[in-house]
């Protein structure tokens, strides 16, 4: 399978998935969630959903709980919503690099600071 194939698949499946999950998704579990990437494998038989969660450890461990008992529904709204001959199996992951850019963005104003004095 191509690359080029994989990676648009996966860019539908990130819009879609995004928006199910905004809008049609009534688990108090889940929080607010936000889908940073979605990389398909080559086979397109498995997406790997890359998710931030804004809020504390707790918040983020009760919506990863709510994801995956929805992982049927959500994967079927998404089969449907993009009329693939085969869903992928959604795998969730938390993707840190926000985090990490906050991190990163507080060590560069301390330096700054110190710097100035």
């Amino acid at each position: 399978m191509s690359r080029i194939r994989a990676s648009r698949v996966g860019e539908q499946i990130k819009k879609e998935l995004s928006y199910v999950l905004q809008q049609e998704m009534k688990d108090p579990r889940i929080g607010f969630v936000t889908v940073t990437a979605v990389e398909m494998s080559g086979d397109l038989q498995q997406a790997k959903v890359f998710i931030s969660v804004y809020g504390d450890d707790e918040q983020k461990k009760q919506t990863l709980e709510g994801l995956e008992k929805a992982k049927g529904f959500l994967r079927s709204e998404v089969g449907r919503r993009i009329q693939l001959r085969h869903t992928p199996e959604l795998v969730f992951k938390f993707d840190s690099s926000i985090e990490h850019g906050n991190q990163i963005s507080k060590l560069l104003e301390e330096v700054n600071k110190d710097d100035e004095q």
